[in-house]
């Protein structure tokens, strides 16, 4: 399986850093997965919240190419347990590459929901987007886990 996280801005506080980097080490023997990190610098200069989406949007869907399954993470998006997020993956898992998209501090632009294939919650709750990294990485371990028998869920 071949997973890509598109993200806008670096991970700077150094413990989720830490358990983001911790994820990605556990997940080597099983799969495929790049972290990409947009910078957001001249995002911020860009005024209002509606214009720095809009300026995500577009550095975002430059980073796409058409045959990408793409995961939006929205609170608007579908909710799955962890048993259903692992086979959810495992039915995918023929793509050429599945695209995590998670947005900046203020959420994303309608133009991505658009060009995603799934909108998909974490929570109910509402996370910090550098928290909703930490969080995806380690339901994708979970599932990596759940899907190969391992004890990691329970």
């Amino acid at each position: 399986m071949n997973l890509r996280i598109i993200q806008i801005g670096k991970t700077r506080e150094p413990w989720i850093k830490a358990g983001v980097e911790e994820y990605l080490k556990r997940l080597q023997p099983f799969i495929k997965l790049e972290v990409l990190e947009l910078s957001d610098t001249s995002l911020k200069i860009a005024g209002t919240p509606e214009a720095v989406k809009a300026k995500e949007a577009a550095l975002i869907l430059s980073k796409l190419e058409p045959e990408d399954y793409v995961i939006l993470l929205d609170e608007r998006g579908l909710d799955k347990t962890s048993l259903e997020f692992s086979g959810f993956l495992t039915n995918i898992s023929d793509r050429k590459r599945v695209v995590f998209v998670i947005g900046g501090v203020y959420g994303t632009d309608p133009c991505l929901r658009k060009r995603a294939d799934l909108m998909l919650r974490l929570s109910s709750m509402t996370f910090t987007h550098q928290m909703a990294r930490l969080v995806l990485v380690e339901q994708i371990y979970r599932a990596m886990m759940i899907s190969s028998g391992r004890s990691y869920h329970y």
